[in-house]
């Protein structure tokens, strides 16, 4: 008999496959078993769970609203909808909606939850009240900690009870550059799998790397695209991140690789020109105010193809201005008729990535997500139905948090073998000199090329200037178990207050450790205040530390309740109130967003790695240089 001995590595890849398979086939069986058990509640020959009764309801298939209508709720999902008393069944328990108008819960197209501050549980308590019951989590942020945790980590509130529905779109920037090493990376098999590990997963998040995408010949182009194909291979959907693609070749590319949405529009005439060419647009508040009324002036009358969304906003803003409440409100003020407001901030995000079976209508088989109101144009919220349990009422929160166990890889992220001392913040200058060149950068520095200045040298090493608008800024190596610190100066940003730094282990998208000071002790000591409490925010002021934020789980976010989060962010915005800045006073938080190496930056600071030991790189070319010669 001849025996045939397979490689290793293929039966390793034939049990993945299979698990996933099971995994798929369970979730599916599942929803078959939810749907079975709908039909007899709305036949009436069954007891349901909750009546809604006699509410005014918005049917966003028809773009109308219905007039006295129940909803029948059976578990978490919607059986039966109609004209009030027609339904002949009877329920355990009524909410009577007289008076209020019901709408689908809202969803989120494009957000970062990390950007909250929160895990996923507490994130439920801080946006459910403000009519959020699902979000399309696009977990770049994450990803890049945990790697192939990714989907587990997402999954695990709601599948603890947490009335807030996840689905992951992968993250593409993992990592976000080929210069770049984190906790992840993700090709066509990794991708292969997060899509069949469970059908929540809906696509591949915001493809980033346009020139990986756009030039053959660029470092990640094989990756990407292994991950688009993955992604095609699934029906799953690929989303894109089109900033600072705005002329009509550029669109039209960016349409023609597949990349269906864009969420970085920032000019009128560019959210035009993408809309028409079929890419789904996911609208910040800032866009709304002026895109909108841009196109009702142009015409636009079928909204289908636009959502509004949240992106990045934390857990102190949110609680301020509200979540996506204040963004179809911010619709409804551009001009946008309130029904295409509120279908933007459900179903058209839902048709969009294939899960309007699930969510996003108040409809039969739907989660029975409802968001009643008392005023339609105020989004004035009276109370919110999620996933069929009455979460929240007046702005308050109902449920338990349910106890959600992170493992270690979500805990321990912080791979730092030492202490950092002011040494390894020192920006040395060449033997011998009297003064430098030396390369400067500011945030949201789009130009090809960086800024030159000529500095003094004092005792051997090149010092920021605070006076003239230049601090320090550096990137410290959280992933690989070594202290690997890359340095150099920025303008017209960072502390004039003496001895001061600001650290943070949010720094989007690979997210090591970034510091911005004047002085390196100062650094060190912001710096080792964020890695001793696993990640956060620390601010030294005069040689002290005096705020921080600790977000404890992959350095990203924190598995504490909403206030308790929120007020140490308000104290850590009122300290660095308390000091002097370059520049515009107050926290300089939009540093987080400072080093993306996404399109359209070129030069970046990003760690030390093999064959650039300084981490001074254009991001697009990998052309490298020195920050001081």
């Amino acid at each position: 008999m001849v025996r045939f001995k397979f490689p290793a590595i293929l039966v390793c890849l034939f049990v993945a496959l299979s698990q996933n398979v099971v995994a798929q086939s369970k979730g599916a069986a599942e929803e078959v078993a939810r749907r079975q058990a709908l039909i007899p509640v709305a036949l009436g020959t069954a007891t349901a769970d909750l009546r809604v009764a006699n509410v005014v309801l918005l049917n966003v298939f028809t773009r109308q609203w219905d007039e006295a209508q129940d909803i029948i709720v059976s578990g978490d999902r919607i059986a039966w909808v109609g004209p009030a008393g027609e339904w002949p069944g009877k329920a355990k328990k009524t909410i009577d909606g007289t008076g209020l108008w019901a709408v689908p819960g809202f969803g989120e197209s494009h957000k970062h939850i990390e950007s909250s501050y929160l895990t996923p549980e507490y994130e439920a308590a801080l946006v459910v009240p403000f009519g959020n019951t699902w979000t399309v989590e696009g977990s770049h942020e994450v990803s890049n900690v945990v790697g192939n945790h990714n989907v587990d980590f997402w999954l695990r509130a709601e599948d603890a009870g947490s009335p807030l529905k996840i689905f992951p779109a992968i993250g593409s920037a993992t990592p976000p550059t080929a210069y770049e090493s984190g906790g992840g990376y993700y090709g066509l098999n990794e991708m292969q799998d997060f899509m069949q590990s469970d059908l929540r997963v809906v696509g591949l998040g915001e493809v980033m790397d346009w020139p990986a995408v756009s030039q053959p010949d660029a470092l990640a182009h094989e990756r990407i695209w292994g991950m688009i194909e993955a992604t095609y291979a699934n029906r799953g959907v690929v989303e894109g991140h089109g900033s600072g693609l705005r002329s009509l070749a550029q669109i039209n590319a960016f349409a023609a690789a597949g990349l269906s949405s864009d969420h970085e529009v920032r000019e009128n005439n560019e959210g035009l020109e993408k809309l028409r060419r079929g890419i789904f647009l996911e609208v910040r508040v800032d866009t709304a105010r002026t895109l909108f009324p841009y196109l009702i002036d142009q015409g636009i009358e079928d909204w289908q193809n636009v959502s509004v969304t949240t992106d990045d906003r934390d857990v102190h803003a949110t609680l301020e201005l509200g979540s996506m409440d204040y963004n179809i409100r911010t619709a409804i003020r551009a001009g946008v008729p309130a029904i295409d407001a509120y279908r933007m901030g459900s179903y058209n995000t839902a048709k969009h990535f294939r899960i309007d079976h699930l969510v996003g209508a108040l409809a039969p088989g739907r989660f029975a997500d409802i968001v009643l109101l008392k005023d339609v144009n105020a989004v004035e919220i009276d109370r919110v139905v999620a996933s069929g349990q009455l979460a929240a009422q007046a702005g308050e929160y109902l449920l338990e948090v349910p106890n959600v166990e992170y493992p270690d890889w979500a805990h321990d992220t912080m791979k730092i073998p030492r202490e950092l001392r002011s040494d390894d913040f020192v920006l040395a200058a060449p033997d011998g000199r009297d003064e430098v060149n030396v390369a400067l950068m500011k945030p949201f520095y789009f130009s090809d090329t960086f800024i030159t200045e000529t500095l003094p040298v004092t005792d051997g090493v090149v010092l920021p200037a605070p006076e003239q608008g230049i601090s320090k800024v550096a990137m410290i190596d959280r992933y690989h178990d070594r202290v690997s610190v890359s340095k150099m100066l920025w303008r017209d940003v960072g502390p004039l207050s003496p001895n001061s730094a600001l650290a943070s282990s949010q720094s989007h998208d690979l997210h090591n450790i970034w510091v911005l000071g004047n002085d390196d002790v100062a650094m060190a000591m912001a710096a080792n205040a964020v890695a001793a409490q696993q990640g956060g925010w620390a601010l030294v002021n005069n040689g002290r530390v005096v705020a921080t934020v600790r977000l404890e789980i992959a350095g990203l976010v924190s598995q504490r309740p909403v206030a308790e989060v929120a007020a140490e962010l308000e104290t850590l915005q009122a300290e660095a109130d308390k000091m002097q800045w370059i520049g515009s006073p107050g926290l300089p938080e939009r540093m987080r967003f400072a080093f993306l190496t996404a399109s359209p930056w070129r030069w970046q600071l990003v760690a030390p790695y093999d064959g650039n030991p300084g981490g001074f790189v254009d991001v697009g070319t990998g052309k490298t240089h020195p920050v001081v010669w």
